[in-house]
């Protein structure tokens, strides 16, 4: 497999991680959009979000990403939790990005 993430997640590539458990991995994004820009990523490789379908990882995401919204102290400064999909992606390697601060001119 040629994924870089699925690279990153079987430490064929080095990355050190904001957050990591059995399901996700959580890291600062190579090219910031953002001061704060990580990606959320799950563990099991789903090319497309139209194809990722476990709810319960879904939820735990959602978790995550509001774990992360919480210690990177977001929740007042603005933030976007966003997901790339259908060709837009760069990886094709479901994930989210979660940036900030976002102000309501952004």
């Amino acid at each position: 497999m040629d994924c870089v993430f699925c690279k990153i997640r079987d430490r064929i590539i080095t990355k050190e991680f904001t957050y990591e458990d059995e399901d996700i991995m959580v890291f600062p994004d190579i090219h910031p959009l953002k001061p704060i820009h990580l990606l959320i990523v799950p563990k099991i490789h789903t090319e497309d979000y139209l194809d990722f379908n476990d709810q319960e990882l879904i939820t735990k995401i959602k978790k995550v990403i509001n774990k992360m919204i919480e210690e990177q102290k977001l929740d007042n400064r603005g933030y976007r939790v966003s997901i790339n999909g259908g060709g837009a992606q760069l990886v094709g390697h479901t994930h989210f990005h979660l940036m900030g601060p976002i102000s309501v001119n952004d």
